[in-house]
């Protein structure tokens, strides 16, 4: 089984100006397709985004609440003594699997007849 850690980053909400990206929309897109080229480079594979609420203070005594949108990426662990250290201890044991009993094939009541032979009643008789 493989065993996948996680990471959350904001995502970019200011496009990024370059030669020959005139755009707000080709901005946007250049941020947001850099900041998944550099996540790509360390070995993160983009999983998806989000927008989750976020609970934030207004003043002394009041709070609001806040979208931000994230990026969500995965990889997978690099071994597995490295799942191994994480689990709590004694998470981690040898499970043998379960193995199906034998049966034996069903008897039948009736011995097996060829399919050429007839019972005697169906012969056709010779004169």
């Amino acid at each position: 089984m493989t065993v996948f850690e996680y990471k959350v980053t904001p995502a970019p909400t200011r496009g990024r100006k370059a030669p020959g990206v005139k755009t707000p929309e080709a901005r946007f897109a250049l941020g947001f397709e850099e900041a998944l080229n550099d996540m790509g480079r360390e070995g993160w594979e983009y999983l998806r985004a989000d927008i989750l609420p976020s609970e934030e203070r207004q003043g002394l005594t009041s709070s609001h609440t806040v979208y931000r949108s994230v990026l969500v990426f995965r990889r997978a662990k690099a071994s597995p003594e490295a799942v191994t250290e994480t689990l709590p201890a004694g998470a981690v044991r040898s499970v043998t699997p379960p193995v199906a009993p034998r049966v034996a094939p069903p008897v039948s009541a009736e011995p097996h007849k060829p399919a050429d032979e007839r019972p005697e009643t169906e012969k056709p008789q010779t004169s």
